[in-house]
């Protein structure tokens, strides 16, 4: 039953992004608007991991994806090494600062682990800022240069489908994890600590692989986004971008990887898309999702699976 549904929602996944690359077409705006869906994406597939699977809340992801675009634009700006390796350094490297902050951070939880990696993200951007010759300092990395796979450089419209692909395997095999005997720990772990550590697993170590993982796929979509944007700058990644991929997962649905994909799609279609909410769409996605709340708790995946069920019960 959980593979027949882990294959439902990459049917469904595909076939919806496949539905966006056509609204999309030629047109640049929308192009643009897919490449920071997918960057919302993977924030807050990232956050997925360690918040609503562990169920340790850190505010850092602000940070991991800084590491991820400017693994881009250092790699693009001060070395010839192939541009391809920025993908695979990037999440390397935010994946280690994420042990090292959980490791700083481990006797902490709830209110003062966000605000601890609250701080560290911060300190992060102020540190961009300060080391000029490397980062740019405040005017960032500009002008990177393209991708080259063997003399095939690919299309903005090229990176966009690759940007909505990458999106849909990392939610699929995160769905896949959250399946798997590994994921039944980890949420078993939130709820029951101490029922986990007598079995004899080692909460503290899975904490961390969980960090790992999580700011590891935050770098990757730093790096698409930046590589998209052609450039890169200590603001680009916002505390406002963290606190938006926090609510995600509840708009779409926090029962499944999917409903973080959802929930982006939703958040960047009010906040950057309609022009009739252009000045209030971020008031309106908090309205929506206090709504959501007291309506639907499972998101609106797992209001649509519902009415589902219903109908099919009141047919059978």
């Amino acid at each position: 039953m959980n593979r027949i549904r882990g294959s439902l929602g990459l049917l469904l996944g595909v076939a919806g992004g496949a539905l966006l690359l056509t609204w999309v077409g030629t047109d640049g705006y929308k192009q643009t608007l897919i490449t920071t869906t997918a960057t919302y994406a993977l924030i807050a597939l990232g956050m997925y991991v360690p918040y609503l699977m562990a169920g340790s809340l850190s505010m850092a992801y602000g940070a991991y994806a800084g590491i991820g675009g400017y693994a881009v634009g250092l790699i693009s700006a001060k070395t010839g090494l192939p541009l391809v390796a920025a993908w695979i350094v990037g999440p390397i490297v935010a994946a280690v600062v994420a042990v090292l902050l959980g490791l700083a951070t481990r006797r902490l939880s709830g209110f003062f682990l966000a605000a601890v990696t609250l701080l560290f993200g911060m300190a992060f951007t102020a540190l961009l800022v300060d080391a000029e010759s490397l980062s740019g300092g405040s005017g960032g990395l500009g002008s990177l240069r393209k991708l080259n796979l063997f003399g095939w450089q690919p299309s903005h419209y090229q990176v966009v489908v690759g940007s909505v692909v990458v999106v849909c395997v990392i939610a699929f095999l995160l769905d896949r994890l959250r399946m798997s005997p590994w994921g039944v720990i980890v949420r078993t772990m939130r709820d029951a600590p101490r029922a986990v550590e007598a079995a004899g697993v080692r909460v503290p170590v899975m904490n961390l692989v969980a960090l790992a993982v999580g700011a590891a796929i935050a770098a990757v979509g730093g790096g698409l986004f930046t590589y998209s944007a052609g450039s890169v700058t200590p603001d680009t990644f916002t505390l406002n971008l963290v606190f938006l991929a926090i609510f995600m997962p509840l708009i779409g649905g926090s029962a499944t990887p999917w409903g973080a994909v959802l929930g982006a799609v939703i958040a960047v279609q009010l906040t950057l898309n309609f022009p009739a909410v252009e000045t209030s769409g971020t008031l309106i996605l908090a309205l929506g999702v206090l709504v959501i709340l007291l309506v639907a708790p499972q998101g609106v995946i797992g209001y649509a699976s519902r009415l589902v069920r219903l109908v099919g019960g009141r047919r059978g």
